[in-house]
């Protein structure tokens, strides 16, 4: 898994219909030795850990597939990521200090151009300094769970019987 990739993707096309591929994989899912479960319908397919291997960074595999009536392929688009709850705590932690950081800014410049102190200033620095430790730590728990990552991939690639893209 290369570094400084937010969320580690590919995409591939194959012979396979969709209703082949949404029955490969379930049957898979209902037979796997990896810890692993999900589900599978229509034109998508989602691939976790189980509960009692997972831990706070274990990753999750979203697959979309696609076939346009005129193509005599399919295509394969998936994305690795964390579980909603993690996703949804470094979304929010980026907003809101986005959102503080302009707003400190606003109230800062505009004192300076009155004239008036601006020490509110040295907060945007200790702002983006969060913001990139929070960065860090998110490396650092994609790396934790690189190995299940891979666990997912492989898994998908021998349900799919094809070779698929590097992550």
């Amino acid at each position: 898994m290369a570094s400084f990739r937010i969320r580690p993707r590919f995409e591939t096309t194959t012979t396979k219909t969709i209703e082949e591929i949404i029955d490969i994989v379930k049957s898979k899912l209902r037979h796997n030795t990896k810890h692993l479960h999900g589900e599978a319908f229509q034109d998508h397919i989602t691939i976790k850990v189980n509960k009692d291997h997972r831990h706070y960074w274990s990753p999750q595999l979203a697959i979309l597939l696609y076939r346009e009536p005129e193509d005599k392929v399919t295509t394969i688009k998936g994305i690795y990521g964390p579980m909603p709850n993690v996703w949804t705590l470094f979304a929010l932690s980026y907003l809101a200090i986005g959102v503080l950081t302009i707003f400190i800014s606003i109230i800062g410049l505009s004192r300076m151009a009155l004239g008036h102190t601006c020490s509110i200033l040295w907060v945007v620095p200790v702002l983006l300094s969060v913001a990139a430790a929070l960065y860090i730590i998110s490396q650092m728990g994609q790396k934790l769970g690189a190995s299940q990552t891979y666990a997912i991939h492989y898994f998908f690639q021998d349900a799919l019987g094809e070779e698929l893209p590097d992550i």
